[in-house]
């Protein structure tokens, strides 16, 4: 897969977060805010007219602590709550989510290294701490999603039951149905299996998505490789806009 071509300053800009604008850790909590990191989010809202958002399975609360507030537009837990222009829009819990806390919850005090992470939208078990616990973590899912209706989220390393609806594709749709994303060329950056709705929704409406990561089947157009190629790329497009 080719290196993308760069930004133009009449494109929509959507972004994951971790593995793409933040490396992976070993605890979601781990990562950090960092300032060059922030400061390039909110110089790129600038040039492309707030026509940028963050789409992230982390809540809004986190997108916050880590981009420092940047930037306006975020679509958060897979885009099931979405501050946008017009002001925040959230989904109401499901009731089936109580049954999953609990199992996951004591699936996750059983076995050390595995991480219960809360969204109040939805409950995710992180299994990067013991990776040996993989399949019983996903058999547990699976059952959860089968009994309860809730959505099973797959991701890299974790396992997730959410609330249904939503979902990156559905909020990057939503963006573009408002301005300032409305009649844009839509590009979406992501490295992780729940960015491929995304990816589909962004190619639908005359966009591309970027692959972060190795390479392997995906409906992004092009790849980049790490973290750090993300934010050479995202500052050349800065560059390249100034000159």
């Amino acid at each position: 897969m080719d290196r993308p071509p760069g930004l133009n300053l009449d494109d929509a800009l959507f972004l994951d977060l971790d593995g793409t604008l933040a490396p992976i850790e070993a605890r979601p909590d781990d990562v950090v805010f960092d300032r060059r990191r922030a400061e390039l989010v909110s110089r790129l809202e600038q040039r492309l007219g707030g026509a940028v958002a963050v789409i992230s399975g982390r809540t809004l609360a986190e997108v916050d602590r880590i981009l420092g507030g940047a930037p306006a537009c975020v679509g958060a837990v897979h885009g099931l709550v979405r501050r946008g222009p017009h002001g925040l829009r959230q989904a109401e819990p499901s009731p089936s989510l109580a049954e999953a806390r609990l199992e996951l919850g004591a699936l996750a005090r059983a076995w050390p290294g595995l991480i219960l992470e809360d969204k109040a939208l939805s409950v995710a078990v992180h299994y990067r701490g013991a990776p040996e616990r993989e399949d019983a973590v996903k058999a547990a899912a699976d059952r959860l999603a089968a009994r309860t209706g809730l959505v099973l989220q797959a991701g890299s390393m974790v396992c997730e039951l959410r609330t249904p609806g939503g979902g990156k594709g559905e909020a990057l749709d939503a963006f573009m149905g408002e301005r300032p994303f409305a009649g844009r060329r839509p590009v979406m950056v992501g490295d992780d299996l729940t960015d491929e709705h995304a990816f589909e929704a962004a190619a639908a409406r005359g966009g591309f998505g970027v692959l972060v990561g190795p390479a392997r089947p995906t409906a992004a157009r092009y790849r980049l490789d790490d973290v750090d190629a993300v934010a050479a790329w995202l500052g050349a497009a800065l560059n390249a806009s100034a000159a």
